[in-house]
């Protein structure tokens, strides 16, 4: 792991006002949870970290060698991010929890999950509706998995793909319900076209159509102009 070193420093001083002077000199607050040592206030380079992960094939899961400033139980020890917190606007890094990992015994993950090949009811004009984006899986540290990919291809419209008919890495077991549905392709929804209403379904006080207007209108003026006519005959 030496490739996926981090130095880190004890933190000294908590609250509000020690993590604003550690973000103004580009460092964040961040805690280690330990196996079997007491959890760890520390401060670290976001931008290592962040580096660290997006080089890494294993994401989220990267296994880290800690490196601490003066030593102590943590130093040297193989670490794992489990929880980053962001600001919700910039995205930038504000905090960091990571957990040590004992290398002789399993641990959960989530691992992502990787869709490849085009379905057969995505050709006929169906879609794609994937409920599941990562698995929970447990493992030996050193067995992490880097993706758990399903090829679609033979699926058809209507057809639903569940947690059970994934063929798991070896070394790997499944935490989450193998009952879940991990993607469907579903028929897309044909939209429907208003019907017009027939004449003599207009509503009470609804105007008829021009056309229908004018033609009473046309009706009534033959009528008059017959009452006329009758009265001068007479």
């Amino acid at each position: 792991m030496a490739e996926n070193e981090l130095q880190v420093a004890v933190r000294e001083g908590t609250g509000k006002g020690a993590a604003r002077k550690m973000r103004a000199a580009g460092r964040i607050p961040a805690v280690c949870y330990g196996r079997s040592a007491p959890s760890l206030g520390i401060s670290l380079d976001p931008k290592v970290l962040e580096r660290l992960l997006s080089t890494s094939t294993a994401g989220m899961n990267t296994l880290i060698e800690l490196h601490i400033e003066g030593g102590g139980d943590l130093d040297g020890k193989p670490v794992m991010v489990r929880e980053l917190q962001r600001n919700p606007v910039s995205g930038r890094l504000l905090h960091a929890d990571l957990v040590a990992v004992d290398l002789e015994h399993t641990i959960q993950v989530s691992v992502p999950v990787h869709v490849t090949g085009t379905s057969e009811g995505v050709k006929m004009g169906g879609i794609l509706d994937q409920t599941l984006r990562a698995l929970d899986l447990e493992c030996m540290p050193q067995a992490i998995p880097r993706e758990i990919s399903v090829d679609v291809s033979a699926l058809e419209i209507g057809q639903t793909l569940h947690v059970r008919d994934l063929a798991l890495p070896e070394g790997t077991s499944l935490v989450s319900d193998p009952d879940l549905a991990l993607l469907s392709i579903v028929a897309p929804v044909a939209e429907e076209e208003p019907e017009a209403p027939a004449e003599d379904e207009l509503a009470e006080g609804e105007e008829a159509p021009a056309e229908a207007a004018e033609g009473e209108e046309a009706s009534e003026a033959q009528k008059e102009k017959g009452e006329k006519a009758e009265k001068r005959e007479d």
